[in-house]
């Protein structure tokens, strides 16, 4: 991240001790920040599949498992074609 700014959130307590007994108190900004990077990262992948639904058919299940081995570099499918 190139800069910060504090921000005040609410969480359900259960949900912020489970992130700060995993992480500790110094990691606790830095694990809410990516959570929230993959967040968005998930929500634009989302409109961009919906996108290309709303002018093509819909995206099939072995195309998405094959996009999945693409991202991962799964070369697996690779040897048993």
């Amino acid at each position: 991240m190139s800069s910060s700014k504090k921000y005040s959130v609410s969480l359900p307590e259960a949900l912020a001790e489970a992130v700060r007994s995993h992480v500790g108190s110094g990691g606790f900004s830095a694990y809410v920040a990516e959570a929230l990077e993959q967040k968005v990262a998930m929500d634009k992948l989302r409109e961009l599949v919906t996108d290309f639904e709303t002018d093509n058919d819909e995206v099939s299940r072995a195309s998405v498992e094959t996009a999945r081995g693409v991202l991962r570099h799964d070369h697996r499918q690779d040897a048993v074609a």
